[in-house]
């Protein structure tokens, strides 16, 4: 769902031209989910984009919300530091174009109003992990997040439920100074200083942190130790999957939510706060002998994580 231009999803979703697109639609009828975030889906203005993959839905969504990322938006620096002042390494977060690789909701539950931590400075988070080579102009415009912090509460009838929604970038593609991977770490350390209030107020529970921290807490590269942090603050389900097919140093019997280079890495988390009751959770990851596997290949090399809750 993040195409190389913008206006490109709204276009190709029209056109049912896109094996990857049909078949992305084809999994989240299969998912079926009372609320499902997606992540990497391209944002735009009027969420034109969003609204006709719900109308392409089996069951369209009542209560659909586009996410905006930092994604794509110029910073008018040069980030990267490679002697130009654009391109997607100089943008607030890399992206192509501004609304890249955003992320949405769609619920069958009413949607609140949302906040949004997402033009939080990463200087500004307490404890935040800068890289070195970080000037204060550039310090001075770059936000933490990339696809976006968002807490998002969720009419049950009977109460609220609060999402702690985001997607942090990638831990790699950088050099020693390892800002990709110190971004990540902070990403995901945003819940855990919003929950011991030195973000502000936090949220009340019943509360859920879902989205893609972009990293595994034992396996792969990155800096798990904020992961490990947060994850200890709440509940962890562990999603069955399958077993790393390179039989990786993660616990073989948790969700391996994403495929990449042969290693199967937990990547995509639903975390609830622990006043919560979990009744199943897994990845929806069938053998490949099942006819909905090709489709999950084409659509992703992510696997959809999901859990259920006592209401």
């Amino acid at each position: 769902m993040s195409q190389t231009g913008p206006g490109l999803l709204l276009h190709r979703l029209t056109r049912k031209d896109r094996p990857e697109i049909e078949a992305s639609l084809q999994v989240i009828d299969a998912l079926d989910a009372d609320v499902l975030l997606l992540t990497d889906i391209d944002w735009d203005l009027n969420a034109e984009a969003l609204a006709a993959l719900n109308a392409r839905l089996a069951r369209p969504y009542p209560h659909v919300m586009g996410l905006k990322p930092n994604t794509g938006i110029p910073s008018g620096l040069d980030l990267n530091h490679d002697g130009a002042l654009a391109g997607p390494r100089d943008a607030l977060a890399y992206g192509l174009y501004p609304g890249h690789s955003g992320m949405a909701l769609l619920s069958r539950l009413p949607i609140g109003t949302p906040q949004s931590l997402t033009d939080l400075l990463w200087r500004d988070l307490p404890g935040a992990n800068l890289p070195p080579d970080l000037t204060e102009d550039e310090a001075a415009v770059l936000p933490l997040s990339t696809s976006g912090h968002y807490v998002i509460p969720l009419d049950l009838g009977t109460g609220t439920l609060t999402l702690l929604a985001y997607a942090a970038t990638p831990p790699v593609f950088d050099g020693p100074e390892d800002r990709n991977g110190r971004r990540n770490a902070d990403e995901t350390a945003v819940w855990s200083r919003l929950l011991d209030g030195s973000l502000g107020t936090p949220p009340a529970p019943p509360f859920v942190v879902i989205g893609k921290p972009n990293l595994d807490p034992n396996d792969g590269d990155g800096m798990p130790a904020s992961l490990l942090a947060l994850m200890a603050q709440l509940q962890d389900p562990k999603p069955r999957g399958m077993a790393p097919p390179d039989g990786g140093k993660g616990d073989p019997a948790l969700d391996t939510s994403i495929l990449k280079s042969g290693q199967g890495l937990r990547v995509d988390m639903i975390l609830p706060s622990k006043d919560i009751t979990v009744t199943g959770a897994g990845v929806l990851w069938p053998a490949a002998s099942d006819p909905i596997a090709p489709v999950l290949d084409l659509a992703s090399p992510h696997r959809p994580v999901w859990i259920t809750i006592a209401p």
